[in-house]
């Protein structure tokens, strides 16, 4: 629960840092410089961890109290988006021999290339589709805190009964280049489920890449790089749709400072679950989704939070 001690720490603090972007008397300042630091730490970390960046930043918004009110609430929700351009840019620094192997693919240079670039594209058909479709819906029934604690809970419960049995899998392929475009379908579909705020992307495409045969390696790194299409066009579209609403109401400077911030900690966390997943299983994270939930869940019931 570190991550969200982050946001108790900057919380507490002063209110009283100077609005960033234009000196317009209406604007919005509880986006402070520190605020935006822990929320773009927070989106970093847990992006492509598979413990949920969206239940841990709604959770962090509502300790820090910002994006409570009518009027700020879609800016706060466009800026925990737009923040993902850094963890993007970050993904695209450490696998950039892959975007490279697939450019390769796409001029028809190479088969892996192409084969690749082919599974992935098809991977990131259905959650498009159906966010776009279920984009109002998914906001106001289910990005609140409760439905988040749910999905945590469960999600570290999988984690859990997955690893207890993960020995009796069999592994097909451990090369990335061998996903066929039948099981990034099938691993698209999954993605579907983390439309679920807290469920976490990362979870259910690298459990869905586990069973279909593929090693732990390149589950991982498939489940990374289709992040990267997912996250890139979530965010553009969220950039075309309301990105004046969120210079309008907290300026450019703190978004700013969040998304560097936020690119810094990604690149940090995705070297750092690559190394650790070679040696451990994932039993870490399902007992830190427990956790949370049950500590998120207490705080709710007697609202403290």
């Amino acid at each position: 629960m570190s991550l969200l001690a982050l946001a108790v720490a900057a919380g507490v603090g002063p209110a009283s840092a100077a609005p960033s972007g234009p000196t317009d008397s209406t604007r919005d300042t509880s986006l402070t410089a520190p605020k935006a630091v822990v929320l773009g730490i927070i989106e970093g970390v847990t992006e492509f961890l598979p413990i949920s960046s969206t239940g841990h930043l709604l959770v962090a918004e509502r300790i820090m109290d910002i994006g409570q009110s009518d009027s700020s609430k879609e800016a706060i929700d466009t800026f925990t988006v737009v923040i993902q351009i850094g963890a993007i840019l970050a993904v695209l620094g450490i696998f950039r021999k892959r975007f490279v192997l697939m450019i390769d693919g796409a001029l028809g240079k190479s088969p892996e290339g192409r084969n690749l670039l082919m599974a992935l594209l098809v991977a990131f058909v259905p959650a498009a589709a159906i966010g776009v479709l279920l984009s109002s819906p998914i906001k106001d029934k289910l990005l609140r805190p409760w439905p988040v604690v749910g999905a945590w809970f469960v999600g570290g419960v999988i984690i859990l009964v997955f690893v207890a049995n993960q020995s009796k899998l069999r592994v097909i392929s451990t090369k990335l280049s061998d996903v066929t475009i039948r099981q990034g379908l099938i691993i698209g579909v999954a993605q579907v489920l983390a439309l679920w705020p807290g469920t976490s992307r990362s979870l259910v495409t690298i459990l869905a890449a586990l069973l279909l045969g593929l090693g732990l390696q390149a589950a991982v790194e498939f489940s990374f790089l289709l992040g990267f299409l997912t996250l890139s066009a979530a965010t553009g579209y969220e950039l075309l749709k309301n990105g004046s609403t969120l210079y309008d109401t907290f300026g450019w400077v703190n978004p700013l400072l969040g998304t560097v911030v936020a690119g810094i900690a990604a690149f940090i966390s995705v070297k750092w679950m690559v190394s650790y997943l070679e040696h451990k299983p994932l039993t870490i994270f399902g007992w830190y989704r427990i956790g949370a939930a049950s500590i998120v869940g207490i705080l709710l019931a007697t609202s403290v939070i």
